[in-house]
This record gives C-alpha cells, sequence and structure tokens, in this order.
C-alpha cells in the first residue's frame, strides 16, 4: 500500500550537486552562469537535476563523477538510466540558466564573449545532450541575472522566477511546460 506524502520532500541543489529521485520530491535550486537540466520520465514519475558549475574539468581529472562540470554531471544521469533501465528518449528535458551575471562592456568583443561562462555551459550541455540522446522539450537560458528553479518530479511541472539585474530590476515568474 502506497501512503501519500501530504508534503513533497524538499531537496535544494547547491552548485555542483546532483539528485535523482521519485515522485513526492521537489529539487530546489538557485543559478547564475550555472545550468541545470531536469530530466522527467512521465510514466514512471521518476528523474532528476543537476546544477552544473562548468562547461568541462580542463586538465583536472578525477576518477570520481563531479556533477560540477557537464560532462559530469551527463555521466550521473545515464548511470541512473541505466540503474532505472530507462533510456533517454523516456525523459522530458528542460534546460535553465547560463545567464550574465555581470554587465560586460568592452570594445573587445571576443574576449566578452571567451568570459561568458554562461554561454559556455548551454553549449557544452546543449551538446552532451544531444550526443546522449536527449531531446530537449523547454528551457529558459541566457540573458542577464539569476533564476530560482523549482522542479516537482509528482507532475514534471518546473517553475522559475528570473531576477534581471541591469539598470532596472524586472521579476518575472514563469512555469514551464514542455510536452509530458
Amino acid at each position: 500500500m502506497y501512503l501519500a506524502s501530504p508534503e513533497p520532500i524538499d531537496v535544494f541543489l547547491q552548485p555542483g550537486d546532483f539528485y535523482f529521485g521519485e515522485a513526492g520530491t521537489r529539487i530546489r535550486t538557485l543559478l547564475g552562469s550555472c545550468v541545470s537540466i531536469t530530466l522527467w520520465h512521465p510514466i514512471l514519475h521518476i528523474g532528476g537535476m543537476c546544477h552544473i558549475m562548468l562547461p568541462e574539468r580542463g586538465e583536472r581529472s578525477h576518477r570520481r563523477l563531479d556533477g560540477r562540470y557537464a560532462d559530469g554531471a551527463m555521466a550521473l544521469f545515464m548511470r541512473e538510466l541505466k540503474a532505472t533501465k530507462t533510456s533517454p528518449r523516456d525523459y522530458v528535458v528542460k534546460l535553465f540558466g547560463g545567464g550574465r551575471m555581470y554587465a560586460m562592456r568592452r570594445a573587445n568583443a571576443k574576449v566578452i564573449e571567451a568570459m561568458d561562462i554562461g554561454q559556455r555551459n548551454i553549449a557544452a550541455t546543449r551538446k552532451l545532450l544531444h550526443e546522449h540522446g536527449f531531446c530537449v522539450s523547454a528551457e529558459h537560458l541566457a540573458g542577464d541575472g539569476h533564476r530560482n528553479v523549482i522542479f516537482d518530479l509528482s507532475s514534471g511541472d518546473v517553475w522559475i522566477r528570473h531576477v534581471e539585474q541591469l539598470q532596472s530590476t524586472l521579476n518575472t515568474e514563469t512555469r514551464v511546460q514542455g510536452e509530458k
């Protein structure tokens, strides 16, 4: 007999964290230039979220999987899919974050582009998702400022509060819906 918990379990992801679980769980995080992937299985009501800080490890090679890097987070997801005997095409995938946290106005656009870690995180994450056979159904990426993200594993819904930090502050709250 399954007894539903009246209140969902709340999990807060710090930068570099990863969580994979089941219905009855809400996963939250705060993103700046970092990127989060949410995966949700609409039949099994399982899924997870990561908080990617950097696109790659560079020369630092560790045997332990590390969710701080896009490739490490993807390896963690693939490990969970293997354990649950599911495949990438079974999941609803959503992407968030990659914002610019500081307005950079310089004459040399290539320097600014190279320093835009948010864009580099987005590119690396999209590439890895594509290589592993995932299809992104919704995204809220780039721009200026930070995002609060809440992911409900019971429904697959994701709520975003995007706070843009430019000359004026603008709060927007969005419920991101993709195909279920």
